[in-house]
């Protein structure tokens, strides 16, 4: 939900031209032999089409299941005795080595793509780091207030309220990106913004997993939380006007440029953070007093920062397929399924006004995937308009 921005940037699908070009020289070999020709297209087409869905199964899985498995291995560490927040915002970006291969592997593939968009008036080096070191600055911060979130919040508290990151994003693509405010994304920051509220306004006087009152649980995790998710939306939106004005190309290397070197920035200034707060000397009585065990706390911290790269994985991959529309809607669509694990997991307490707040968040989610899935439909409807006239 919050480990990077870069879901809002649209790339190529190299899949499709590696298929154009096959059908090209297939139609060249069967020239002579329409009819071999068309069954030859039908049958690649089917096994490309039925590849590509294998293929967006498994992305999906990654996200959900990395954004998913770090969401909860980070309760796990606040409930059996860790206190580091700064070590938690650390681990969801420091594990950002693991695609160092993968931008090795498509960086050749997509070097003529990335030229041929920067021959005409590219970005300096200076505005690059510009760009970087702002973002990379604000993603740390907003990794730092997430994690504070969830250390005085019920976890699915915590993830109910970061359903409002798709209310700011709407609030701040409008005025950044020019994305307009229909009657379903009026619709879904309306259940949104209720949801939120009726989680403030819950009856009953508990206390959270580390003992602090309601009322600081209210001031602390409460607004922790709802200004890490407009944060987090202020920087795709960014990035996306990042991508659209500055750097002027969306290629699979310019994604994989802008996480690695923002997740890099992100780690530095989350790395001084926990020097200069004094938690980098607390971090081995913070292990030792782990009621797990020193192994398990390295297992744990070691696994939320996999599960956090995994998540990174599937979001790149479903950009490379699709679009980093559908990579964004799928990157949140974990957030109203967290609250119900939440409760079989770890035994929350999901009282009537927590339910409402699910509901009309799921509700609000779907408003929201409703409108963009017809943005979508639009613009596939349009390109093959345009594609009929030429033809024509």
């Amino acid at each position: 939900m919050y480990e990077t921005w870069w879901p809002m940037i649209i790339t190529k699908n190299l899949p499709t031209i590696f298929t154009s070009a096959f059908l090209h020289l297939s139609s060249l070999l069967f020239m002579s032999a329409p009819s071999n020709y068309a069954v030859v297209t039908t049958a690649v087409l089917r096994t490309t089409k039925r590849n590509w869905w294998l293929r967006m199964a498994a992305h999906t899985l990654f996200v959900l299941f990395g954004q998913i498995a770090a969401t909860l291995l980070g309760r796990l560490y606040y409930n059996k005795g860790g206190k580091s927040v700064w070590l938690t915002a650390l681990v969801e970006t420091i594990g950002f080595p693991i695609l160092i291969p993968f931008y090795l592997y498509f960086a050749p593939l997509t070097y003529h793509q990335s030229t041929d968009l920067n021959t005409s008036n590219p970005p300096s080096i200076s505005i690059l780091a510009a760009i970087y070191i702002t973002l990379g600055a604000l993603q740390s911060v907003t990794s730092i207030l997430y994690s504070v979130g969830l250390f005085y919040l019920p976890l699915s508290t915590f993830s109910l309220i970061c359903t409002t990151q798709l209310s700011f994003n709407a609030f701040f693509a409008f005025f950044l990106n020019a994305q307009k405010l229909t009657p379903l994304i009026v619709n879904s920051l309306v259940l949104l913004t209720i949801s939120t509220v009726l989680l403030v306004l819950q009856s009953k006087d508990e206390e959270n997993q580390v003992g602090v009152s309601r009322k600081k649980y209210l001031k602390l995790g409460f607004a922790c939380s709802v200004v890490a998710s407009a944060l987090y939306s202020l920087g795709l939106s960014l990035t996306q006007l990042a991508f659209q004005k500055v750097l002027k190309g969306e290629t699979f290397t310019m994604v994989l440029n802008m996480i690695i070197y923002q997740s890099l920035v992100a780690s530095t200034v989350t790395i001084i953070a926990l020097f200069v707060s004094g938690q980098w000397d607390d971090l081995q009585g913070d292990m030792a007093n782990f009621e797990l065990g020193k192994i398990m706390y390295l297992i744990i911290i070691i696994c939320i920062a996999v599960s956090w790269q995994i998540a990174t994985i599937g979001g790149v991959g479903l950009i490379f397929e699709v679009s980093s529309l559908f990579s964004n809607v799928i990157n949140t669509l974990a957030l109203p399924i967290i609250p119900i694990l939440a409760v079989i997991i770890f035994r929350e307490k999901m009282n009537g006004m927590k339910v409402i707040a699910t509901v009309l968040a799921i509700w609000g989610f779907a408003s929201y995937v409703y409108q963009h899935y017809l943005d979508e439909s639009d613009n596939k409807n349009g390109i093959e308009g345009v594609d009929e006239v030429s033809q024509t």
